[in-house]
């Protein structure tokens, strides 16, 4: 007798080989679940992934981003020199918002100092009316933008603010924060099964090689 099959009969072999089988059948079938979950969560958190990573980016390297988009403050020296037609009242700024913001209703008005002059805040809806008291100019702000116009109504500037639109964005994957984080947190976690999922994939096989050798 051989004394490698001692204590063990060709039953015992047989069944030994049967169950390294459906082990192996097993773990191949739990890796092309995981390759394709890994495959489609790429393809629908990659437009997200890209918009982390590219935020990220901007919020890390402000100043040399915006050069490359030539932005300039807008000066308001001479707005000193107007003078509004008519005195300017907290219902200046609640028509004027009417007209800016259509169908909006205004929340309240209110006394305010901007950019260094007394003027008169409507808040409404979609944002802020503010309108100078002294020079009649008014600026329509939102929390992404801020359009400035003359006493005439000539729309004379308008700025972004990316800064607070791309750090939502960053945060909370949308702009509008009304409904939350929840989307951002989906893509961390998936980004992080996307990690996890990978590295699996990428060592299985390396796994796999190994023990064949050792067998």
């Amino acid at each position: 007798m051989n004394p490698v099959d001692i204590g063990q009969t060709p039953m015992d072999k047989r069944e030994v080989v049967i169950n390294w089988n459906q082990g192996r059948t097993t773990m191949n079938r739990l890796l092309r679940l995981l390759r394709t979950l890994h495959s489609w969560l790429g393809a629908i958190v990659m437009p997200w992934v890209i918009v982390i990573g590219a935020t990220g980016f901007y919020l890390n390297h402000y100043d040399p981003i915006m050069a490359l988009f030539g932005y300039k403050e807008f000066s308001e020296a001479g707005f000193d020199r107007m003078l509004p037609a008519q005195p300017v009242t907290p219902g200046t700024a609640r028509s004027l918002s009417a007209v800016v913001w259509p169908g909006a209703s205004v929340q309240r008005t209110e006394e305010v100092q901007y950019h260094g002059r007394p003027s008169f805040q409507a808040v409404s809806s979609k944002g802020r009316l503010i309108v100078s008291r002294t020079t009649g100019h008014y600026y329509a702000k939102t929390p992404y933008s801020r359009r400035t116009f003359s006493p005439s109504g000539e729309l004379l500037h308008t700025k972004y603010y990316w800064g607070p639109a791309l750090k939502e964005l960053h945060e909370s994957g949308w702009l509008g924060g009304g409904l939350g984080t929840w989307l951002a947190d989906i893509v961390a976690v998936a980004m992080m099964f996307f990690g996890m999922s990978g590295f699996t994939l990428w060592l299985a096989p390396k796994v796999r090689r190994l023990r064949g050798k050792r067998r």
